[in-house]
């Protein structure tokens, strides 16, 4: 369980196929800190820890992550955004947020308005996932409040300090990003009838 309040950057700096997995490396400054077996978010990913060393530390994707998911997507250098997993007693700062993302969006538009930013973002609304205007979002992992909330489309805005301790400052008009959508929502969906 995560609350979609990221932590850190972390730096892609290998990555081995082995069949159809894909072992990650990244270099964090929380690493030291990991342990075998624990969970991270890697731009909203839930991935299991699997190696460290020093600064670096392992996990794995599996094909269908790597299919529902743009962490195939992924070279050496990227920056993904990380956070590890909730301690019983924490403040909740963002919102509930699974590290199971439920498909990938594209980014349609850019605007900068005024001190902050406006992305826009696509997705494939035949899935059954819906958006509200105010409600949550993960994008790449990172908890967000929808605005211009539309079928197939929602935006979001980014302050200063998310576009710079985040990888949204890399994001641009046709970059694929990973989308969790609300909890709530999707079993007040699924229970509604059609």
């Amino acid at each position: 369980m995560f609350s979609g309040i990221v932590e850190t950057l972390g730096e892609v700096i290998e990555l081995k196929k082995e069949q159809s997995n894909l072992h990650i490396t990244l270099r964090s400054e929380f690493s030291k800190d990991l342990k075998i077996d624990q969970s991270v978010a890697h731009n909203g990913v839930c991935l299991t820890v699997i190696g460290i060393n020093d600064d670096l530390y392992t996990v794995t994707a599996i094909d269908e992550t790597l299919r529902k998911t743009n962490l195939g997507y992924l070279k050496i250098g990227d920056k993904v955004n990380l956070e590890r997993c909730l301690r019983l007693g924490d403040r909740l700062d963002g919102h509930i947020v699974q590290g199971h993302v439920d498909q990938t969006g594209t980014c349609i538009d850019v605007k900068q308005s005024d001190g902050s930013w406006i992305f826009t973002f696509d997705y494939d609304g035949s899935k059954g996932n819906v958006t509200v205007e105010k409600g949550s979002i993960c994008v790449n992992g990172v908890s967000l409040t929808v605005v211009n909330s539309k079928a197939n489309s929602f935006s979001v805005c980014i302050i200063p300090y998310t576009f710079d301790h985040t990888n949204f400052n890399s994001i641009q008009v046709g970059t694929i990003v990973n989308l969790e959508f609300d909890i709530l929502g999707k079993y007040i969906s699924k229970l509604m009838p059609k």
